[in-house]
């Protein structure tokens, strides 16, 4: 039993690897004392081995089956993993053509608004020229208006002025010679025509 404690104390104490060699002494390699040990083990171990053996072959297949589990888990992962890549691609996709339809509905929008802007403008302008030409057609029909009203004063100031130059000057007997040269005028007026 020394020897056992002996060679436990010594593996503490190794010596330094300076050499290598065979060690004959069987007392020192203790071939002896694993024979032994192995003999108590096989002859006391037969039948802790067989349900050992069976224990062993459970866990192997408890761990077969925990491998399984984990490796379907993992494949599982990869496949949703695929998906979600796969979806993110979609998306993007999807991101980049929303993206360059509201590049293109901003693009026309502004074209559009350009163009209303063009046509507004111009429609101002044309209602801004209809008006003027309106306002001058006004101005000139009350200019003729004003020069009609003010002719017809005109005229009938002065006809009444003549009438009452005629009246002063003439006398009922001169007034009957020019009734009669003008009745004799419009009768030869009419001989002619007929």
């Amino acid at each position: 039993m020394k020897n056992v404690t002996d060679s436990f104390v010594s593996l503490g104490h190794w010596p330094s690897a300076g050499s290598f060699g065979f060690n004959t002494d069987i007392l020192a390699t203790n071939p002896i004392n694993l024979s032994v040990v192995l003999g108590v083990l096989i002859f006391f171990g037969k039948g802790v081995c067989a349900s050992c053996l069976d224990n062993l072959l459970s866990l192997s297949d408890l761990l077969d089956n925990r491998k399984q589990r984990i490796l379907n888990t993992i494949r599982n992962s990869e496949e949703l993993r695929e998906g979600a890549i796969e979806q993110l691609e979609k998306a993007r996709a999807r991101l980049r053509k929303v993206e360059m339809e509201a590049d293109q509905f901003r693009v026309n929008g502004y074209s559009e608004i350009e163009r209303e802007k063009l046509n507004l403008i111009n429609s101002i302008y044309k209602t801004l020229e209809q008006l003027e030409n309106y306002k001058n057609e006004t101005i000139h029909f009350e200019q003729q208006r004003a020069i009609n009203q003010v002719r017809q004063r005109v005229f009938q100031q002065a006809l009444q002025g003549a009438l009452g130059t005629l009246n002063s000057c003439l006398n009922s007997d001169l007034h009957l010679r020019t009734i009669s040269a003008n009745i004799g005028m419009f009768g030869a007026m009419k001989e002619i025509t007929d």
